[in-house]
């Protein structure tokens, strides 16, 4: 192995090979401790520590790192107390996730490192969006994401990386190529010859460098920061390594040819840098280990406090409390209540006959008036102005800075915008389609979701969902997804039917620092119309709106159903029904469902959805087990058929749930 001094004094070498040989000397350690069941489980980055400390290095200690599960170097080369992470890997609640993560599945924001999920790839994307938020800011700095050679396979690889370069990020891509994905040989996971050579197809520069080099890791990455910050642009950087242990210690190494063990073992990261330091005698071997002594010390005292932490209590009001960043409205925020029954808005500023289009139009106007960090992202929303118009005219307005375009890559753009959100910014994403959501699924419910539970970060992220049927648009532009996510702890959704509602809703899943997943049903967006203030206002999330008083019969409702219901009332003077529009599906105001059990003792749950396991399941059970004395009558659900949603208008109409709405009305009634 050949080093080259270049620039580097003494002083510097000497402090590389501190950071370098810490993690080598804690994850011995480790595995000790493992042998003697005292930790679970480690995944070992034995042989590769040069890329972490090499890259961690290079950058400003304000520069987000993201990180995977073999980079031990960056969290100790940022400094993070041994015993707090010991802590962490015991899961313990004085960790850094409060015991509710495992190993390196955390982040801190103190030290500028996203934590990372189990599915890898969803990482690259979230260093766009913080390069997003400096190059919007003009700020000097970069952001760098870690990938494994079996990342490379994911579509979030090729999603990340597309973005970046369309979008000209300063995003450093380093791919750790280690010849094994867990078993999996490379020959097993591309054809190409290196992978570095995938940089060419995404129009940015690439290096393929010798990864267990560290002045060579640490030179390279110091030179490509200059050039992505000098060129707005981002790099891609192929690492070859080697694990010398298991993808994690209970997995073995049988499947890796023994050669391979002893070829990498001459190519050892810390054995040459100290070889090559006597030889050039920046260091002796005395000096060399008086640092390893200690590092002993300290590891040994840091485990010390590590290990006399107290075992985590259990805390539920605790847990619940955690899975939402509390979210602390403005005090001059003005917030209509209009959750009455015989509410009609009659204020001076009224915006009479306003589609429902047009007052989300004007919520998301106002937003990026009162926000001017927050930025807006979609498919064809810039010039075009979206599929369906809401952002028409935006971009003129504020630039194409902050209403961009997206390439055709839902995951990496709702990664982009977590990643916008550690850095301050707020971001919106329109979804063209609510169905093309299942292609952002994972950033959704896996980052979006819980990463305030995990690591007390928010995502400060509204995904506008335009959704539903009756239009005749076919089984991929008619889902209903609604229920999908209600089942995701930390996701917030709102489903407003009525102009009012809408523009406040929107408004306030924006000021909302948790993930908010908006759904606009799109039979709704030039169908109805209602007076609408002009102000800039919030309707409260998780706040039901009653409709219209009843006494035979509730419905509980929300979206396009909701105007079902009225013109069901309307059309039967003879029956007294009572309505209630949810609005938001994730928290539910249980106050209201009960109150509206309580006023009738029927209950029939409505909604466009499909039967089985929608949202309507969850409130039936709901209101069985909590208002069982209030019942009169079965809980009754009233849905669409268990089918995909069809093309044909009139298969459309048989598929739809108003279709059978009399009849379970009637049924209801007559129990």
């Amino acid at each position: 192995m050949q080093f080259d001094r270049k620039d580097f004094s003494k002083e510097q070498l000497t402090d590389i090979y501190r950071n370098l040989v810490l993690p080598r000397m804690i994850e011995e350690k480790m595995l000790v401790l493992l042998r003697q069941g005292r930790i679970s489980k480690w995944f070992s980055g034995i042989g590769q520590e040069a890329i972490s400390v090499g890259a961690t290095m290079a950058l400003r200690s304000d520069e987000w790192v993201m990180p995977l599960h073999r980079n031990l170097g960056v969290f100790t080369t940022r400094k993070m107390p041994l015993h707090r992470l010991f802590k962490q890997w015991q899961g313990n609640k004085d960790g850094y996730s409060k015991g509710r993560e495992r190993s390196f599945h955390f982040g801190t924001r103190d030290h500028h490192i996203c934590g990372m999920i189990s599915h890898l790839g969803p990482q690259l994307a979230i260093a766009d969006g913080v390069a997003l938020a400096h190059t919007l800011r003009q700020e000097q700095k970069v952001s760098l994401a870690f990938s494994g050679d079996g990342g490379t396979s994911e579509g979030d690889f090729h999603e990340a990386l597309n973005t970046a370069a369309v979008w000209n990020l300063p995003v450093i891509f380093i791919i750790e190529n280690n010849g094994y994905g867990l078993s999996t040989p490379v020959n097993e996971q591309y054809r190409c010859e290196s992978l570095v050579d995938k940089a060419k197809g995404y129009g940015m520069e690439g290096v393929q460098i010798d990864g267990n080099n560290v002045l060579t890791v640490f030179d390279t990455i110091r030179g490509v920061r200059d050039y992505c910050i000098r060129e707005q642009k981002p790099y891609l950087i192929e690492c070859m390594t080697f694990r010398m242990r298991g993808h994690e210690e209970a997995s073995g190494v049988k499947y890796v040819p023994k050669q391979l063990f002893e070829e990498w073992e001459k190519r050892d990261p810390i054995s040459n840098y100290e070889q090559w330091l006597i030889q050039e005698k920046m260091m002796t071997a005395g000096e060399i280990e008086e640092i390893r002594a200690e590092w002993k010390q300290y590891i040994e005292r840091e485990l010390e406090l590590g290990f006399m932490a107290e075992k985590p209590v259990p805390n539920t009001e605790e847990e619940m409390a955690d899975v939402y960043m509390p979210y602390l409205r403005k005090p001059q925020t003005l917030v209509i209540d209009n959750s009455s029954a015989h509410y009609r808005y009659e204020g001076p500023d009224a915006k009479e006959a306003t589609k429902f289009i047009g007052a989300i139009s004007d919520g998301l106007d106002m937003s990026m008036q009162q926000h001017p960090n927050l930025v807006l992202m979609g498919q064809d929303i810039a010039e075009y102005g979206g599929a369906f118009k809401v952002t028409e005219g935006f971009m003129s307005k504020y630039g194409k800075g902050r209403v961009r375009n997206t390439p055709l890559c839902e995951s990496a753009i709702v990664g982009a915008a977590l990643g916008l959100s550690l850095e301050g910014h707020k971001a919106m994403m329109e979804m063209q389609f609510a169905d093309f959501v299942t292609v952002g699924f994972n950033q959704i419910v896996n980052n979006l979701a819980k990463i305030h539970y995990r690591w007390g970060q928010n995502a400060d992220v509204v995904i506008r969902m335009p959704t539903g049927g009756g239009v005749g648009a076919g089984p991929f532009h008619s889902q209903s997804t609604e229920a999908w996510f209600m089942h995701t702890p930390g996701l917030k959704i709102v489903y407003p039917s009525t102009p009012m509602d809408a523009k406040g809703l929107l408004i306030a899943a924006i000021n909302d620092p948790n993930p908010v997943m908006f759904f606009e049903h799109k039979a709704l967006y030039r169908s109805v119309s209602g007076a609408v203030p002009a102000s800039y206002y919030e309707i409260e999330i998780g706040k039901a709106r009653h409709v219209r008083m009843g006494s035979d019969i509730s419905i509980i409702t929300y979206g396009a159903a909701v105007h079902w219901a009225m013109e069901y009332a309307e059309n039967h003077p003879d029956i007294s029904v009572d309505i209630l529009d949810l609005r938001s599906l994730l928290p539910l105001d249980y106050d209201a469902i009960r109150s509206s059990v309580m006023r009738t003792g029927k209950v029939l749950v409505l909604h466009e959805d499909t039967l089985t396991a929608g949202v309507g399941a969850e409130i039936a059970a709901w209101v069985a087990e909590h208002c069982f004395s209030c019942l009169d009558a079965p809980v009754m659900r009233c849905a669409s058929l268990d089918t995909p949603i069809p093309f044909n208008m009139d298969l459309e109409k048989n598929f739809m749930a108003y279709s059978r709405l009399e009849e379970y009305t009637r049924k209801l009634l007559n129990y």
